[in-house]
């Protein structure tokens, strides 16, 4: 229980120093989000992976993003599931998760689909979208995709990208949030997403402001100034440290 109270303290802190920073506060209250993302985070069905929390900056980046209970959260692209399965004990029974893939990323889902279904979790639907890039059976609160967005211009280019974002808005409710995080090269547009796999931060904000998104804030959760931007991700010499923007867009109301 002390562990549990100390981290909901140490989120709540994160969360404060966001709204502080000029982020303003979701629908949540920064208690009630740190004591929902601490729980998540604690959830026992998820010990194999709690491993991993420290080095994603799971909890401030959670915090800074805003979830809470009841919350509708569509995690798009999401890899092995990991942010699915703490989003699924963050959002509670109140809320849903839609971990998913689009049909031109099926190859992807096969392994994390068989894991998400086997776990059960009653309010999680993991799918591969028959067509379209976004969608969800109802519109959602936030839209989360981590280290993909580049991926996107490297299947498409930027008429992918503008359709993604547009599919994205669409998607949620007015006021929900966009969060994007991914591998930063600064000046270097789109040149480097399918060679390094990094992405220039500024041009993901002026295409997703493009699309008719409010740019909210940003965390500097996962920056890492000792990154040259210039090493493949899958670089052993950087994998898993690479100096990343988190971004938080807002449908407008």
């Amino acid at each position: 229980m002390r562990g549990l109270l100390a981290g909901v303290a140490a989120v709540a802190l994160v969360a404060s120093a966001a709204v502080a920073a000029g982020v303003p506060a979701s629908k949540h209250s920064a208690k009630e989000t740190a004591r929902a993302v601490a729980a998540g985070l604690a959830n026992p069905a998820r010990a194999d992976q709690a491993g991993d929390d420290a080095r994603r900056k799971a909890a401030d980046v959670l915090a800074f993003s805003g979830v809470g209970p009841g919350d509708e959260v569509l995690d798009f692209l999401p890899g092995g599931g990991y942010w699915t399965r703490i989003f699924s004990g963050v959002v509670g029974k109140t809320g849903h998760v839609y971990a998913i893939w689009p049909a031109a990323g099926a190859k992807y889902a096969t392994k994390a689909l068989a894991d998400l279904e086997a776990r059960q979790l009653s309010n999680v639907t993991a799918k591969v979208l028959g067509s379209g890039i976004v969608a969800a059976s109802e519109p959602v609160d936030i839209v989360w995709t981590v280290q993909n967005y580049h991926d996107i211009n490297n299947n498409g280019g930027e008429a992918a990208i503008d359709a993604m974002n547009a599919a994205v808005l669409k998607a949620l409710k007015p006021g929900g949030s966009y969060i994007v995080i991914d591998h930063a090269d600064p000046g270097s547009g789109l040149a480097s997403t399918g060679t390094t796999h990094r992405i220039d931060p500024a041009t993901v904000k002026a295409e997703v402001i493009r699309a008719g998104f409010e740019f909210v804030g940003e965390s500097n959760a996962l920056a890492n100034p000792a990154d040259d931007h210039k090493t493949n991700v899958f670089d052993p010499a950087i994998r898993g440290r690479t100096d990343q923007f988190v971004y938080k867009f807002r449908k407008p109301r």
